[in-house]
């Protein structure tokens, strides 16, 4: 399994501000803001509904990664999507670094795959919570 899932109950833009919010209260910054919406617009002239993909870091866990293994950039950040569905709810999705990071194959980025993995069920928690 690669990610998690909660819905939250309110529209989108308050979405993003509780799970930004949230992210930041367990030490994510968020470093990136991707528009899918606005991007599928832009290039394909395609309408869809409201889908951002957060590129969320939490500084001293991506060192102690790094450390561990150089290449393990190229699986960061941590996504987190907030998305519209069909039926105005809100969707917000959680990459599951615990699985993402078996890819590494080095069984010493576990604990911190774990410890990164608990801080966003506490922020997917809040957002559900929400």
């Amino acid at each position: 399994m690669y990610s998690f899932r909660v819905k939250f109950r309110g529209p989108f833009t308050s979405a993003v501000e509780k799970t930004m919010d949230e992210l930041k209260k367990e030490g994510f910054g968020v470093l990136t803001q991707i528009d899918v919406k606005a991007t599928m617009k832009n290039k394909l002239g395609v309408d869809g509904l409201p889908y951002l993909i957060l590129g969320a870091c939490n500084p001293p866990f991506a060192h102690k990664a790094l450390l561990a293994e150089p290449d393990v950039g190229i699986l960061m950040p941590c996504n987190v999507i907030v998305r519209e569905e069909e039926d105005r709810s809100v969707t917000v999705v959680f990459t599951d670094v615990r699985g993402v990071f078996t890819l590494i194959g080095k069984p010493e980025v576990a604990p911190l795959a774990e410890e990164v993995h608990a801080r966003m069920v506490k922020v997917s928690e809040a957002v559900a919570a929400a």
